[in-house]
């Protein structure tokens, strides 16, 4: 599974994710930091990543779309590259399960 991480999570983040999440980036990182949701989206869908975000707008794009792309939603405070890299790597299998069994959307909390 290859990461997009948002606009709102550091792309600093994108060689310690390589390990556990090869292929992963950030969209700054591929050219979009000034894209709206609906080009990220669809940067994702065509290129096999799975959306990570700490916004509600990707979430609610999978309710209407479907998937793919599959899409993390980290419901944490704004916190540390650390904290960040942690709670992916810690929640790794879950999220893994969950997107096997078809879900869109996995809602991971500190």
């Amino acid at each position: 599974m290859k990461l997009l991480l948002d606009e709102n999570l550091s792309r600093r983040l994108v060689p310690f994710l390589q390990h556990d999440f090869p292929g992963s980036s950030q969209v700054v990182l591929l050219g979009l930091e000034s894209a709206n949701d609906t080009q990220v989206w669809q940067t994702a869908k065509e290129q096999g990543f799975v959306i990570v975000t700490r916004d509600a707008d990707f979430e609610e794009l999978s309710l209407v779309w479907g998937q793919p792309p599959q899409v993390i939603w980290l419901k944490t405070q704004n916190q540390t590259r650390a904290a960040t890299l942690k709670i992916l790597l810690e929640n790794r299998e879950a999220i893994e399960a969950a997107f096997n069994a078809g879900q869109a959307c996995v809602e991971v909390t500190a």
